[in-house]
């Protein structure tokens, strides 16, 4: 079984990303949109990933366990702001109505 090249390894981040952008921008429900983030930050690490395998270097891998961390949190402060917006009486997920956060 052949290993995938860096050069294949980087389009599919690219894909990856640019998937996870036209998440973000195009949807309005905020859990959509935080899934977008997550295919985003994945493919960030697949790229820094692919560079440490290109250049032999443990750096990638590093990275990789740094943004992996970073979507964690990210995906935890995401939901908690999600509940907090569910225990003040929206019903609804659209992003338009994230303004009033009074109080």
């Amino acid at each position: 079984m052949n290993a995938a090249s860096p050069t294949q390894a980087l389009l599919l981040a690219t894909i990856l990303f640019a998937t996870g952008l036209l998440g973000v921008l195009a949807r309005r429900n905020l859990l959509l949109m935080l899934m977008s983030i997550e295919i985003m930050l994945n493919a960030a690490a697949l790229a820094f990933i692919a560079a440490g395998a290109r250049w032999h270097a443990a750096q990638g891998q590093v990275m990789f366990l740094m943004i992996l961390s970073l979507a964690a949190a990210e995906a935890a402060v995401g939901l908690a702001i999600i509940l907090r917006l569910h225990a003040a009486g929206r019903p609804t997920l659209d992003a338009d109505t994230g303004n009033r956060l009074k109080g």
